[in-house]
C-alpha cells in the first residue's frame, strides 16, 4: 500500500512546534496526491490548512496500540516524533525510564530514587533474555554476561550522555550486576573490591558542575576480568583526560573535585590536624565557585567511606596520608600570596604561611620554591639567564603545578587501584564498561570539548559499523535480499580532526614553536580548510573562533587556550624542586622515565586494523593532545575486538527536576547520541519484523476460513498477505519472519482494528435487534390481549338474547345452590372439626387458665407483702420529704422573722460586727505572733530573752480575746434560744402539712385500686378471646396428627438408616478382624482371639451408642411435648410449624449425609485395611507354604512308617522256622505304632531293634551252620548206608531204601535255600529300615529347629555386633535405592531399623557402642544427602526417614508427653538406659539442613517452568495478548526451544507430591513444602509481572486467574486446603484482579485499594502504570487516576518493596507423629542384605 493512501481522515500525524518539538494532528480531509494543503484538526481543536510538500508529507503517527512499546524499533513508523512520543509516554505515564532503540538501551534520568536496583531485581533478570523482561541496565548487563560465556568472546559495555544524564550511576548499577551474579566461592571478595573502586574513583575525579552534583570529570574504562568460570577475578582501569583545570579554576555554582572538600570537613580531626586545613571558604581552590556545600551531601561522613574503601583496596592508613598531604599541600598552594613588583617582577614573602606549610608537607626548601615560583631559567647555547615573571605568569606557573602535581596523583591513585584488583595467572575473558562524556556543545566551547567531540566522533563511527553489520548479519540470516543503505558516515570529520596536518597535528606543530600562539594556529586552520572542507567553518562575526560540523551538530570552538592546555606544561625549575623533595611520593611523581606499576600493559594483544599515527618526536609524543589520541585509538581498538552494547544516557530537564520532560532538551540529545540514527537506518529498510507464529496469532482474525484450512502456518501467511498487501515490495518472507517495510504494520492494524469494530457493530446490531424484537413481540402480545378483551365484549354485547339471559339466569341459580351446598357441607365438617379443637383447646386452656390462677394468688401473696414493703419504703421517702420541706419551710419563716426584728437587732448587729473586726485583727496578730514564733525558734539561742518577752505579751493578748470569745459565746446561745422556740412553731405547722399528706397517699391507695378492678376486668375479656381461639387449635390437631405420621415415616427412614449403621458397623467389626488375623500368625491364637472378641465387643457397644446418642438427641416425643398449643398455634399462624417440619426433614437429611459421609470414611478405610490385609494375606500365604511344607514332611513320614509296617508283615511267614524273629518283629511293629508322635525316641528304638536284628541274624547264620554240618553227617551216614546196601545186596528191600534217602536229601536241600533265601530279604528290610530311620531323625532335627519359632515372641530389637556397624550404614544408608528395593512397606522402614539396634544398644547398657551407632548413623545421613544433593527422590526419601528416626526417639523415649500416644505394647520397648535428647536435636537439625536442600532442589527444578507456564502460555482461547515485538524479541540471546505450559507445572507438582506419598513424608511437612512451592510460584510470576510492561493487560491478569483455578483445583485434588498454600497466591491473585477491573472513577480507585490488601503501594503503582492495552478498545490508566489511588493509599503503612524475595523460605515444624508399627512385628527385608542382624 502508498504511503500517500494512508493519509486519510482519521488518521493522525506530527507537524512540527515551537514549543513540544512536533504536535499532533488529525486528518479532517482526505489527502489527494497533488494538494498543497493538509486539512487537519489539532489537540486542542483549532482546525488548520497545513502546507505541505508531496514529496515530503508530515509523519504518520502510530496507532495508540503502539504507544509505550519497550523497543522503538517496533513502532511501525519510525522517525524522530513517533520516538520522541513513545519515550515520553512511557517515561511520564509509566513512570520507565528504560527504553530499547534496537541495539541501543536508552536511558533517560529520573532524579528520583526507584526500587528496580536490589538484589531482588538482579536476580530477576539473571539468566533472562535480554527481550523478555522491561528493558533495564541489568538486562544489558546480563546479556553482555551471557554472551562472554556462551561465546568466550570479550564484551564492552558504552555508557554515555551528558553531564547529569546519569552515566556514573548506568556504569556502578552495570559493575555492581556484575558483582553479584558472578560471585566467586574463594574469601577474596574480589567483587567488593571491584565495586570500592568507584567511591574512591568518584572522590577524586568527580565534581559539582552546573548541570550535575556528582559530574564524572574523566573518562573511565573499566576492565572486569573473568576466570574459566565465569567468576571475577580482578579488574583493570583506564582514565581518558581528566579535566586538571578544576583544580585550579571553577566557574559559578560549581565545586572542586569532592576529595577537597571532605578533606576541609575533617580538618578538626586528630589525624588530620597536622595538615593545618580548614574550611572549603578559606582556600583559593575550593571558594571560586561560591557553592562549597551541596544540599543533602555530608562531606566528612563521604571522606569516612572514602578512607573505608581505600583500607577495604588493601591501600592503609600510611598510604592515605600520603595522599591527604599531597592533597592539602595543593590547596596550601592555591593560597600562596604573590605580589607584583613594578610591572615586570613579582614576589612571593619567605614567611608566607601557606608557602611554608607547602614545603613542609612536601618536605621542600622554602627559599627555592619561592624563587622560582617567579622566575624563569631560560637556557641557551651560550648562556642560562634567569628571567623574572610578572604576577599573572607566577600566577599561572603556581596554577600550572598545581594541576600536574593533582595529575600525577590521580593517576598514581588509579595505579594503586589497579594493583589491588590486580590477580594472578592469566584472565580468560573480561568485559569493558566505558563511562566517558558525551557529545558536548555550551555557548564557549574550549579544547576539552573539542576532545570530547572527537572522541565522540570515533564512538559514533563505531557504533555506526556495528548498527549496519547487525543489520547484514539480520539479512543473511533470513535469506533476504541485501539492499545497501545508506548511512551516514562521519569519516570526513574525524580525518579533518586526527589526519595527517589535520586540526591536532597543527596544533601539536604549533606547541612546538617558542612564540607559537593561538591566533597563528587558527589562521592555519583557516588557511587549510577554509572554503576546501564543508565540515569546517569560519564564524561570520569572530577572528578567534572556528566552527566543526559533527554528527551531531555544530560547535564553535573558542581558540583562547588551546596551545597552553594542549602543552600542559610546567617550568622546569619547578620540576627540579620538586624531585629534589625528600617526601618520595612527591619526588617519585617528577622522575624522568617513571616505571609503570600496572600489570594490565600487556593483558589485551590487539592488532589494529588501521595503523596509528605516530608522532614524529618525543615533544610532540608529550602534548595532551597527542596523548589523547593514542589512548582513544588503542580504546577504539579495544572496543572492536569486542562485542559492543550501548546505553545511552538522557537528561530529560536542565533543572533536576524528578520526572519532568523537557522535548527540546531530549530531542537534542537524542540527536546528538545516535538514536535517531539507528532508527533512520533501521526505517530505510524492513524496520518491522514478525515471526510467522506471532503474525499468525495476532492477525488470525483477518485470515478467511479457506485460508485457515491450510495446514501450514507460514503459507497461510504468506497467503494472507498477498491478499492484504498488494504492493509486494512492502514486505519480505525470511526463513523465520515476516520483514515490513515502514506504515505496513500499522496499516494491518487498521485492518485488524476496523474488522473488530465491523465484529463488534453486527454484534450489536444482532444484540439491539433482539432487544428491538423482544419489546415489539411484548408490545404485541399486550395489544392482542386488550384486543382480545374488546373483541369479546363486542361479541357478547352482539350476542346477548333473551333466552341466552334466561338460560344464563337459570344456570346462574343451579350454580348457586350447587355452590350452597358444597360449602355448607364443607361448614359441617369444618364445624365439627372446629368442636373437637375447641374442646381440646379450651380444656387446655382452662387447665392452664386454672394453673395460672395458682400461679396469680401465690404471686398476690408475694405481692402483697412486696407491697407491703414498698408501701413503708415509700412512706418512709415522703416522711424524709416532708421532713425536708418542713426545715425549709421553717427556715424561711425563721428568715422572714430575722429579716422583721433586723431593725431591733441592728445594735446588736453592729456589736457583732464590730467584734468580727476586732476579732479579724486579732487572728491576723496571732498570725504575725506565729511568723515571729517561727523566727524565734530559728535565732533560739541568740533571742531568748527577746522570745520570753513576745511569749508573755501574745498570752496576754490571747487572755483578752479569749474573754472577748466568751462574751460572744453568751450572746451567741441567747440567739438560739430565740430560734428553738421559733422552730417548735414550725413544726406544728409541718405537722398539718404531714397529715394532709397521708390524706392524699389514701386517695391514691383507692385510685389503684379501681384501676386494678378494671384490670381484672380486662383480663376476663382477653381469657373470652382465647376460648375463641381454641376452636382454631383443633384444626391444628388434625394437622398435627398429619405430622405424626410424617414424623413415623421419618422415623421409618431412620430404622432404614441404623440398618446403614448396623451394616457400617459390620464393616468396621472388619478392622479389628484384619488386626487380628496380623497377630494370629505372629502370637499364639488362643491370646489374639480373646483380644479380637473384646474389641468387637468395645466396638458393637460403641456404635450402638452413637447410634442410640443420635436417636435420643432427635427424640420426636421429646419436641413434641416441649410445643404446647399456644406454640403451636403461632407457629401455624405464621406457617413456622411447616418450616419447622421442613427442618426436622433437613435434620434427617443431614443425619443421612452424615451416615453416608462416616460410610465413605469406612469404606476408604477399609479399602486401605484391605490393602493392608493383602499384603499380610501374601506374608500368610508364604507362612502357609511353610506350614505345607511342614506338614508335607510329617506326612512323608507316616507314608513312610506304614511302608515299614506293611512290610513288616512279611516276617510272619518265618514264624514256623524262626520265632525269635517273628517276636522281634512284633515288639518293632508295636513300638512305631506307639511312637509316632516322639520320632526321636522312634528313631532310637528303631535302632535297638537294628541292633536286635543283627543279632538274629546272627543266630540264623549259627542255625545255618548247624543244618550244613547235619547235612554233611547225613551224606557220611548216606555213604555208609549205601556201603551196607552194596554189602546186602542180596537184600530184597535194598531199592527201596535208597529211594527213601534220596527223597530224605531232596528235602533238606529244598529246605536249606528256602532259608538262605529267608536271610538275603531280611538283610533288605533292615538296609531299608536303617535309611528311613537316618531321614526320620533328619526330618525331626528340622522340625526341632523350625517348630519353636512359630511360639517365640519377639521383642522389638536387632542383634548386632559392633564390627557390624559400618555395614549396616553402607547396606541400609549409603547404598540404599529408594526405587531398587522394596522399602516402602512401612513408611520409614529404615529408620525403624535403626532405633531396632539402637535399643539392642540401650538393652546392653553399652554407652560407648550407643554413642558410636549413632555418630556413625548421623555422619553417614550427612554423607548420602551430601552425595545426592541434587537428587529430589533420595532427598525425600531421607528427609522421611530422618523424621521417622526422629520421632522414634520421641516415642521410646519414656517421656511422659510422648507415652501418651502409645499403646502398652510400645511403652514396653522405652529406652531403659540412656536419655537421646541431645542425639534428638542433632537429628533436628540435620533434618531442616535436609528439609532446606530439598526445598531448593523442588525450586531449582519448577523455577524454569514458572514463568513460561503462568504468564507466556495462553491456554485460553481467543485471548492472545501478542503485540509488535521489536529488534530484543527477536534477537535474544538464546532461542527458547523448550516451552513449558501450566500442564508442566502441575505434573512436576504431581511428580514431587507423588513422590514424597511414596517415601512415607509426614502429611503436615508435605503441607508446608506445598505452601513453600506455591509462595516460589505466586513470587515468581508477581516478579516477572512488575518487571515485564508487555504483560500488563486485561486478558493476561484473565489468563492468570485461570491458572490460579487450575493450582487450587489441583489443591483440591490432593486434598491439600489445609495446607494454607492457596493464601500464598493472594498477591498474585490481586494483581490479576488489578489488571481486570475498571480504573477510570473514584469509586474504582477505593476499590482498588480496598481489595488489594497483599499488594503495596508501590506495587499496585508499578501495575497501574505498566498497564497496556492489547487493542484499541481497551482505555490506558491515565496519570490521574494513579495519583488518586496513591493519594488513597497515603495513610497505608507497608514495606515500599516493589520485589517480593522468592529465597524467603516458611519456618518448617516438625509435628510429633508417633509410629503405629509394633517394633516386634517389623522383618528386616532379604534386599536389604542385613542378613548378620539377628531379631531378639
Amino acid at each position: 500500500m502508498a504511503l500517500a493512501e494512508l493519509y486519510t481522515q482519521y488518521n493522525r500525524v506530527w507537524i512540527p512546534d515551537n514549543d513540544e518539538v512536533w504536535q499532533s494532528a488529525e486528518i479532517t480531509k482526505n489527502y489527494k496526491a497533488g494538494d498543497r494543503f493538509l486539512c487537519v484538526q489539532l489537540e486542542d481543536g483549532t482546525e488548520l490548512n497545513y502546507p505541505v510538500d508531496p514529496a515530503a508529507l508530515p509523519p504518520l503517527r502510530n496507532p495508540d496500540i503502539l504507544v509505550g512499546e519497550n523497543d522503538l524499533t517496533a513502532l511501525s513508523y519510525l522517525h524522530e516524533p513517533a520516538v520522541l512520543h513513545n519515550l515520553k509516554v512511557r517515561f511520564m505515564e509509566s513512570k520507565l525510564i528504560y527504553t530499547y532503540s534496537g541495539i541501543i538501551l536508552v536511558a533517560i534520568n529520573p532524579y528520583k530514587q526507584l526500587p528496580i536496583y536490589g538484589d531482588a531485581i538482579i536476580h530477576a533478570y539473571s539468566g533472562q533474555n535480554m527481550g523478555d523482561m522491561d528493558p533495564h541496565i541489568f538486562a544489558v548487563a546480563e546479556e553482555a554476561y551471557k554472551q562472554m560465556a556462551r561465546n568466550n568472546k570479550n564484551q564492552s559495555i558504552i555508557v554515555s550522555g551528558e553531564s547529569g544524564a546519569g552515566k556514573t550511576v548506568s556504569a556502578r548499577y552495570t559493575m555492581r550486576y556484575f558483582a553479584t551474579v558472578s560471585k566467586s566461592s574463594s574469601n577474596a571478595h574480589v567483587e567488593d573490591k571491584v565495586l570500592a573502586s568507584n567511591p574512591i574513583t568518584e572522590a577524586v575525579g568527580n565534581a559539582k558542575t552546573t548541570r550535575n552534583d556528582n559530574s564524572s570529570r574523566f573518562g573511565k574504562y573499566t576492565e572486569i576480568s573473568f576466570d574459566q568460570s565465569y567468576q571475577i577475578i580482578g579488574a583493570n582501569m583506564r582514565t581518558y583526560l581528566l579535566e586538571k583545570s578544576r583544580v585550579v579554576f571553577q566557574s559559578e555554582n560549581e565545586r572542586n573535585y569532592h576529595i577537597f572538600y571532605q578533606l576541609c570537613a575533617s580538618a578538626m580531626q586528630p589525624e588530620f590536624k597536622h595538615l593545618k586545613l580548614g574550611s572549603a571558604e578559606e582556600f583559593n581552590y575550593t571558594r571560586m565557585g561560591g557553592s562549597p556545600v551541596i544540599e543533602g551531601v555530608d562531606d566528612r561522613a563521604n571522606m569516612v567511606e572514602t578512607q573505608k574503601t581505600f583500607a577495604l583496596l588493601g591501600l592503609k592508613g600510611d598510604f592515605q596520608m600520603d595522599v591527604f598531604k599531597m592533597l592539602a599541600a595543593i590547596l596550601h598552594l592555591g593560597n600562596v600570596e604573590i605580589t607584583a613588583v613594578g610591572d615586570e617582577r613579582s614576589s612571593i614573602s619567605l614567611g608566607d604561611e601557606h608557602l611554608g606549610i607547602f614545603c613542609e608537607l612536601l618536605d621542600l626548601k622554602c627559599d627555592r620554591m619561592a624563587q622560582w615560583l617567579c622566575h624563569r631559567k631560560i637556557i641557551t647555547t651560550s648562556e642560562t639567564v634567569i628571567k623574572p615573571m610578572t604576577r599573572a605568569q607566577a600566577v599561572n606557573a603556581r596554577d600550572a603545578l598545581a594541576k600536574k602535581i593533582y595529575s600525577h596523583l590521580f593517576d598514581f591513585i588509579v595505579e594503586r587501584i589497579n594493583q589491588a584488583l590486580q590477580f594472578p595467572g592469566k584472565q580468560h575473558t573480561f568485559i569493558g564498561v566505558l563511562d566517558i562524556y558525551g557529545f558536548e556543545t555550551f555557548d564557549v566551547n574550549s579544547f576539552e570539548q573539542f576532545c570530547i567531540n572527537y572522541a565522540n566522533e570515533k564512538l559514533q563511527q563505531q557504533f555506526n559499523l556495528h548498527v549496519f553489520k547487525l543489520e547484514q548479519e539480520e539479512y543473511m540470516k533470513e535469506d533476504i535480499p541485501w539492499t545497501l543503505i545508506d548511512f551516514y558516515d562521519n569519516q570526513p570529520v574525524i580525518d579533518l580532526i586526527e589526519a595527517k596536518m589535520g586540526i591536532l597535528e597543527l596544533l601539536d606543530e604549533e606547541c612546538l614553536l617558542p612564540h607559537g600562539t593561538d591566533e597563528n594556529w587558527l589562521q592555519k586552520l583557516y588557511n587549510n580548510f577554509v572554503s576546501k572542507n564543508t565540515l569546517f567553518e569560519k564564524p561570520r562575526m569572530s577572528n578567534m573562533s572556528f566552527i566543526i560540523q559533527h554528527f551531531a551538530d555544530k560547535v564553535e570552538y573558542k581558540c583562547e587556550g588551546f596551545l597552553e592546555k594542549n602543552r600542559d606544561t610546567v617550568h622546569e625549575v619547578l620540576v627540579e624542586v620538586l624531585k629534589e623533595s625528600k617526601f618520595h611520593l612527591c619526588a617519585n611523581f617528577f622522575q624522568d622515565n617513571p616505571v609503570s606499576v600496572s600489570p594490565f600493559s600487556s593483558t589485551i594483544n590487539i592488532k589494529s586494523a588501521r595503523p596509528v599515527l605516530k608522532p614524529p618526536n618525543r615533544q610532540l609524543r608529550m602534548t595532551v593532545g597527542s596523548k589523547f589520541r593514542s589512548s582513544l585509538s588503542l580504546l577504539m581498538v579495544t572496543l572492536n575486538a569486542t562485542t559492543p552494547h550501548y546505553v545511552r544516557c538522557i537528561k530529560p530537564n536542565d533543572e533536576k527536576l524528578p520526572f519532568e520532560f523537557d522535548s527540546k532538551r531530549v530531542v537534542q540529545q537524542l540527536r546528538a547520541c545516535g538514536v535517531l540514527e539507528t532508527i533512520r537506518i533501521s526505517a530505510q529498510s524492513y524496520p518491522s519484523r514478525w515471526t510467522y507464529i506471532e503474525f499468525f496469532s495476532r492477525y488470525s482474525i483477518l485470515m478467511t476460513q479457506q485460508e485457515l484450512s491450510i495446514n501450514d502456518k507460514k503459507q497461510i501467511c504468506k497467503t494472507v498477505l498477498q491478499r492484504l498487501i498488494r504492493d509486494h515490495n512492502q514486505y519480505q518472507f525470511g526463513r523465520t519472519k515476516i520483514f515490513f517495510r515502514a506504515g505496513q504494520v500499522a496499516y494491518l492494524e487498521k485492518l485488524r482494528s476496523d474488522k473488530l469494530r465491523h465484529a463488534c457493530i453486527v454484534i450489536q446490531k444482532s444484540v439491539r435487534g433482539w432487544l428491538q424484537r423482544k419489546k415489539f413481540l411484548r408490545v404485541k402480545q399486550a395489544a392482542v390481549i386488550i384486543q382480545q378483551y374488546f373483541r369479546g365484549q363486542r361479541t357478547v354485547r352482539q350476542a346477548v338474547t333473551a333466552r341466552t339471559l334466561k338460560q344464563t339466569w337459570a344456570a346462574i341459580i343451579i350454580q348457586k345452590y350447587c355452590r350452597g351446598y358444597l360449602v355448607r357441607r364443607l361448614c359441617q365438617l369444618i364445624h365439627v372439626a372446629a368442636v373437637t379443637i375447641q374442646a381440646y383447646t379450651r380444656g387446655f386452656l382452662a387447665r392452664k387458665k386454672y394453673r395460672k390462677m395458682l400461679e396469680e394468688h401465690k404471686a398476690v401473696i408475694l405481692q402483697k407483702y412486696a407491697r407491703a414493703w414498698l408501701a413503708r419504703r415509700r412512706f418512709q421517702n415522703i416522711r424524709r420529704f416532708v421532713l425536708n420541706i418542713q426545715l425549709s419551710y421553717r427556715v424561711q419563716q425563721l428568715q422572714k422573722k430575722v429579716e422583721e426584728q433586723s431593725r431591733e437587732n441592728h445594735g446588736l448587729l453592729e456589736r457583732l460586727t464590730n467584734l468580727a473586726s476586732t476579732h479579724v485583727n486579732d487572728m491576723e496578730t496571732i498570725q504575725k505572733l506565729e511568723l515571729d514564733l517561727e523566727k524565734v525558734t530559728a535565732q533560739k539561742r541568740t533571742c531568748e530573752e527577746k522570745g520570753k518577752k513576745y511569749k508573755e505579751d501574745s498570752e496576754q493578748k490571747i487572755l483578752k480575746l479569749e474573754n472577748e470569745n466568751k462574751e460572744l459565746q453568751e450572746q451567741k446561745e441567747t440567739l438560739e434560744v430565740r430560734l428553738r422556740e421559733k422552730t417548735e412553731e414550725m413544726k406544728e405547722k409541718m405537722d398539718d402539712l404531714t397529715k394532709q399528706l397521708f390524706s392524699d397517699v389514701q386517695k391514691e391507695e383507692n385510685q389503684r385500686m379501681i384501676l386494678e378492678k378494671n384490670f381484672q376486668n380486662q383480663k376476663q375479656d382477653y381469657e373470652k378471646e382465647i376460648e375463641m381461639h381454641k376452636g382454631e387449635i383443633k384444626i391444628l390437631k388434625e394437622e398435627k396428627t398429619q405430622l405424626q405420621h410424617q414424623i413415623q415415616q421419618e422415623i421409618v427412614i431412620q430404622d432404614s438408616l441404623k440398618m446403614e449403621v448396623g451394616q457400617l458397623t459390620k464393616q468396621a467389626q472388619r478392622i479389628p478382624e484384619l488386626q487380628k488375623e496380623i497377630e494370629l500368625l505372629q502370637a499364639q491364637k488362643l491370646d489374639v482371639e480373646k483380644q479380637a472378641q473384646s474389641q468387637k465387643r468395645e466396638l458393637r457397644e460403641k456404635m450402638s451408642e452413637v447410634t442410640k446418642q443420635l436417636l435420643e438427641s432427635y427424640d420426636f416425643e421429646d419436641v413434641r411435648s416441649r410445643l404446647s398449643t399456644e406454640d403451636l398455634e403461632r407457629l401455624n399462624e405464621d406457617g413456622e410449624l411447616w418450616f419447622a417440619y421442613e427442618g426436622l426433614k433437613k435434620a434427617t437429611r443431614v443425619l443421612e449425609s452424615h451416615f453416608q459421609s462416616q460410610k465413605e470414611l469406612y469404606e476408604n478405610e477399609i479399602e486401605g485395611l484391605n490393602f493392608k490385609v493383602e499384603h499380610l494375606s501374601q506374608e500368610i500365604n508364604h507362612l502357609q507354604k511353610l506350614f505345607r511344607e511342614e506338614n508335607d514332611i510329617n506326612d512323608g513320614i507316616r507314608l513312610e512308617v506304614s511302608r515299614l509296617t506293611s512290610e513288616n508283615l512279611v516276617i510272619p511267614d518265618l514264624k514256623q522256622q524262626v520265632s525269635e524273629l517273628e517276636n522281634q518283629k512284633s515288639d518293632l511293629e508295636n513300638r512305631l505304632q506307639e511312637q509316632t508322635v516322639k520320632l526321636k525316641e522312634m528313631s532310637n528304638r528303631l535302632l535297638y531293634e537294628l541292633e536286635g536284628d543283627k543279632t538274629q541274624r546272627r543266630t540264623h547264620v549259627a542255625q545255618n551252620d548247624v543244618d550244613i554240618k547235619e547235612k554233611e553227617r547225613l551224606k557220611v551216614t548216606t555213604q555208609e548206608i549205601e556201603g551196607l546196601s552194596n554189602g546186602l545186596m542180596q537184600d530184597e528191600t535194598q531199592d527201596e531204601i535208597q529211594s527213601k534217602m534220596k527223597q530224605e536229601t531232596t528235602r533238606l536241600t529244598v529246605e536249606n535255600m528256602d532259608l538262605e533265601e529267608k536271610l538275603d530279604m531280611k538283610d533288605r528290610i533292615i538296609k531299608k529300615l536303617e535309611d528311613q530311620i537316618k531321614t526320620l531323625t533328619k526330618t525331626i532335627e528340622k522340625a526341632e529347629a523350625h517348630v519353636p519359632a512359630l511360639s517365640r515372641e519377639y521383642v522389638g530389637m536387632m542383634e548386632y555386633k559392633k564390627e557390624d556397624e559400618e555395614r549396616i550404614i553402607q547396606n541400609l544408608i549409603l547404598d540404599l535405592k529408594p526405587r531398587g528395593v522394596v522399602v516402602n512397606m512401612i513408611p520409614g522402614l529404615p529408620a525403624h531399623i535403626l532405633f531396632m539396634c539402637v535399643r539392642y544398644a540401650d538393652y546392653l547398657n553399652d554407652a560407648d557402642m550407643l554413642k558410636s551407632f549413632m555418630n556413625v548413623t548421623i555422619d553417614g545421613i550427612k554423607q548420602v544427602v551430601k552425595e545426592h544433593s541434587e537428587d529430589f527422590e533420595m532427598l525425600s526419601f531421607w528427609l522421611s526417614n530422618t523424621f521417622y528416626f526422629l520421632n522414634c526417639l520421641k516415642q521410646y523415649s519414656g517421656e511422659e508427653e510422648f507415652l501418651k500416644c502409645n499403646t502398652p505394647r510400645q511403652n514396653k520397648n522405652c529406652l531403659k538406659h540412656f536419655d537421646l535428647s541431645e542425639y534428638r536435636q542433632i537429628l533436628s537439625d540435620l533434618a531442616i539442613h535436609i528439609y532446606h536442600q530439598f526445598i531448593t532442589v523442588m525450586e531449582n527444578n519448577i523455577q524454569p517452568m514458572i514463568v513460561p507456564g503462568m504468564l507466556e502460555y495462553e491456554s485460553l482461547q481467543g485471548i492472545s495478548g501478542l503485540k509488535p515485538t521489536g529488534f530484543r524479541k527477536r534477537s535474544s540471546s538464546i532461542d527458547d526451544t523448550d516451552t513449558y505450559t501450566m500442564t508442566s507445572i502441575l505434573q512436576q507438582l504431581s511428580y514431587f507430591y507423588s513422590t514424597m506419598c511414596q517415601n512415607g513424608l509426614d502429611s503436615e511437612l508435605l503441607k508446608q513444602t506445598v505452601k513453600q512451592l506455591f509462595f516460589l510460584i505466586g513470587a515468581v510470576t508477581l516478579n516477572s509481572l512488575f518487571l515485564r510492561k508487555d504483560m500488563c493487560s486485561c486478558r493476561k491478569g484473565m489468563q492468570i486467574r485461570c491458572n490460579i483455578s487450575y493450582l487450587e483445583e489441583w489443591l483440591k485434588d490432593k486434598n491439600l486446603q489445609s495446607s494454607n498454600a492457596k493464601e500464598t497466591l493472594e498477591p498474585l491473585s490481586q494483581a490479576a484482579w488489578l489488571l481486570q477491573v475498571k480504573k477510570i472513577t473514584d469509586d474504582d480507585a477505593k476499590e482498588i485499594c480496598e481489595h488489594c490488601t497483599s499488594l503495596s503501594t508501590v506495587q499496585i503503582v508499578k501495575i497501574l502504570n505498566s498497564y497496556t492495552p492489547i487493542d484499541d478498545f481497551e482505555k490506558r490508566v491515565t496519570p490521574s487516576f494513579v495519583r488518586k489511588v496513591q493519594a488513597v493509599l497515603n495513610n497505608r503503612e507497608d514495606v515500599p518493596q516493589l520485589m517480593l524475595d522468592t529465597k524467603y523460605v516458611f519456618q518448617v515444624t516438625f509435628p510429633f507423629t508417633p509410629s503405629p508399627h509394633a517394633l516386634e512385628m517389623i522383618q528386616v527385608p532379604s534386599s536389604f542384605k542385613l542378613g548378620f542382624l539377628t531379631r531378639i
